[in-house]
């Protein structure tokens, strides 16, 4: 492989992952993202080297014949609404980028402009574990919950179809929870971080009681890595942290960190469609790439947590 495009690459874990080829590889990368609210330059806040790598801000619904200047080996598509609250207040976004862009970059492959498209997905499009299952696997039926994971769930149906019709070099990743430094503040972990900092009440949903198998992003990249160079067309590889928790876990463990009082802690009533319990069965990238999780929770969340402080000093 010698050209990499990858959509979605201001984002949290596209920016972890152009940094994780730009640093262990030879790979040329390009970046394509429309610098949504949760895409930011600053992500990529390590060294560019300007033979390797370029940027484009454009949507990939409408990328430029520019972008296309040579054929890539892999498109890594990270490009996503991701929020789940964001999808129940108003879902057409998620449509539209989802689903229609995924169709977009299935296009391009199908046109010959790049060689291969590796699918990031996630565990809920899973639905959600009862009490006593065994953690998803990849033969376990779709079973959305919410529009985000609806939409997520429906481009990997597309990313399917387009393989079983066409024959097409395409792959399927989905992945637990991932966090780490650079994460957005609406997600759980920076959110409760800062919001400890501040001395300000951390809102939990419900009990706090809801379980997910948490994933340190750089571990994540690496399996994507994995994935990209020697996984199977037609494929899906689960990955997860082997790191189950519920959410007042997680908070009352930052808490912890940071020496703050629980009574921070603020239970708020539960979102619609609320997911109780995911986990996932990563035996399959273990046994046929050798992946497997090397970051322990507490090793990434004290990682995540000293980022976080950090740069709040010096924005300070």
């Amino acid at each position: 492989m010698k050209d990499i495009l990858v959509t979605g690459g201001a984002g949290f874990i596209g920016s972890h992952f152009i940094e994780y080829l730009l640093q262990t590889t030879e790979l040329r990368v390009t970046n394509v993202d429309v610098l949504t609210y949760a895409g930011n330059l600053r992500n990529l806040d390590f060294e560019l080297p300007d033979h390797r790598y370029r940027f484009f801000q454009e949507d990939i619904h409408q990328m430029s014949e520019e972008v296309f200047d040579r054929t890539y080996d892999c498109i890594v598509n990270f490009a996503a609404e991701t929020h789940v609250d964001r999808s129940i207040e108003e879902a057409e976004p998620f449509l539209h980028t989802n689903i229609l862009g995924t169709f977009q970059l299935i296009q391009k492959v199908m046109e010959g402009k790049a060689r291969k498209l590796l699918q990031v997905s996630t565990d809920e499009v899973y639905g959600s574990l009862d009490e006593g299952e065994a953690a998803f696997t990849e033969s376990h039926p779709l079973m959305a919950n919410n529009p985000y994971s609806a939409s997520k769930a429906s481009a990997d149906l597309l990313v399917r179809s387009y393989f079983q019709t066409y024959k097409l070099p395409l792959l399927i990743t989905r992945c637990s929870n991932n966090y780490g430094p650079k994460q957005h503040p609406e997600k759980l972990i920076p959110k409760t971080i800062e919001k400890a900092m501040r001395n300000e009440a951390i809102p939990i949903y419900g009990e706090g009681k809801n379980i997910r198998d948490w994933l340190y992003v750089e571990d994540h990249c690496r399996a994507i890595y994995s994935v990209m160079q020697a996984g199977q067309p037609g494929e899906v590889y689960n990955i997860g942290g082997h790191c189950e928790k519920s959410n007042l876990e997680i908070v009352n463990m930052i808490l912890e960190y940071l020496g703050k009082s629980k009574t921070l802690i603020t239970f708020v009533p539960d979102r619609l469609g609320h997911d109780f319990h995911y986990a996932m069965n990563w035996t399959k990238v273990h046994e046929a790439l050798g992946w497997e999780p090397r970051v322990s929770f507490e090793e990434g969340i004290a990682k995540t947590i000293e980022w976080t402080l950090e740069k709040t000093m010096n924005r300070n």
